[in-house]
């Protein structure tokens, strides 16, 4: 197969799709993989590097798109690539579908095959290739999250370990999975007051059991969100439903119960945000500031660490890939159940039901497409 890995142009997307090791074990599959000119610069690799591992290089992201039978990125194509993206193509990235409809109809007219990585889920319901970047997502929370608590950058001022005689900073996380877990472990880690609302119970036992004893769980409900956040100085959303927009837990009336300075930092904005008064935001202008509570919603935070996240992310995805270059996608998700999920948008029909939830499209049965 054909496969491109085009540079991404987000802004301040610092990842790559392949690394210089993949590249080499898909070359070693027999693949051949074009690599546009300087895609893994930010991430630490060079165009020498590609070339020594078997790879091609393409000076522009229009040759790679038109010479790719696969294309293999990171963030979710943007505008100017829509017109890039060909029939029968498959596009093989993060595309967070339940939260932009324009993204979701370019990809229907395109008549490309969209496999999404933040749907394909293993049978115990994880998501393999979303938790790695929710593991960086979910530390850099709480990294970014101190930062913006101190005063010249509009905070409450507070240390969140706070010193001796002196009270630590209180955060509050929404969420128990893998976002709520890392943070609540850097959060604790740093000397924080920390305290967990999830739903299930089994997973907030589990929480008990592992965490140290500045970390709290309780259940998740109107309630005790309103409660909590009167007194907190740190708030993490970090709620999930694979592949659907995510519950707006946090009201924009809810705003006038928190302290001026309190911060906000929304980790599901890929998915449409848990806060309502949510808007996506860049590592350019990461914050702005809504009744004196500070937003931080950047929604490809781990473009931030780009090294650290394209070797996490390329880890998990790279067996993906190479099974559907080798066998082909409908092969490849025949054999492969959690692959098959990963099919959301299939030569312009919607299979993902969230996605024909969110936006009231048409649903097509994608075993349809795998005969």
């Amino acid at each position: 197969m054909i496969i491109g890995v085009p540079k991404e142009i987000k802004n301040n997307e610092n990842r790559v799709g392949v690394t210089p090791a993949g590249t080499m074990e898909l070359v070693k599959n027999g693949h051949t993989v074009f690599v546009q000119q300087n895609a893994g610069l930010q991430s630490g690799f060079s165009n020498e590097e590609y070339v020594n591992a078997g790879g091609k290089i393409l000076p522009t992201i229009e040759e790679v798109y038109e010479t790719a039978e696969m294309i293999i990125k990171v963030k979710e194509p943007i505008e100017p690539e829509y017109k890039l993206i060909k029939k029968d193509q498959l596009v093989f990235t993060y595309f967070h579908f339940a939260s932009s409809e324009p993204l979701t109809n370019a990809m229907i007219d395109s008549g490309a095959v969209c496999v999404s990585y933040e749907t394909v889920e293993d049978p115990d319901r994880s998501l393999p290739l979303l938790t790695p970047m929710s593991e960086v997502a979910g530390r850099m929370s709480i990294q970014q999250g101190a930062k913006y608590l101190e005063k010249p950058l509009k905070g409450r001022g507070i240390l969140l370990g706070g010193v001796p005689g002196v009270a630590p900073a209180r955060v509050l996380i929404l969420g128990g999975g893998v976002v709520g877990t890392q943070a609540a472990k850097m959060a604790a880690g740093m000397g924080a007051s920390v305290t967990i609302l999830d739903i299930s119970v089994k997973r907030m036992r589990y929480l008990d059991d592992v965490m140290p004893a500045n970390v709290n769980t309780e259940f998740s409900n109107e309630h005790n969100i309103r409660k909590h956040i009167k007194t907190s100085d740190l708030i993490i959303g970090g709620v999930l439903i694979p592949g659907a927009k995510a519950p707006k837990l946090i009201t924009r009336d809810m705003l006038q119960e928190m302290r001026p300075g309190t911060v906000l930092v929304d980790v599901a904005v890929d998915q449409g945000g848990c806060f309502e008064t949510t808007k996506p935001t860049t590592h350019q202008d990461p914050v702005y500031i809504i009744d004196d509570v500070v937003h931080y919603s950047v929604a490809n935070m781990p473009g931030a660490v780009p090294y650290t996240s394209t070797m996490a992310l390329t880890n998990v995805t790279l067996p993906y890939a190479i099974q559907l270059a080798n066998k082909g996608w409908k092969t490849a998700c025949l054999e492969n159940e959690p692959l098959k999920k990963g099919l959301n948008v299939v030569q312009g029909d919607v299979v993902y039901p969230a996605i024909s939830e969110a936006f009231d499209l048409p649903l097509k049965d994608v075993n349809g497409y795998l005969k």
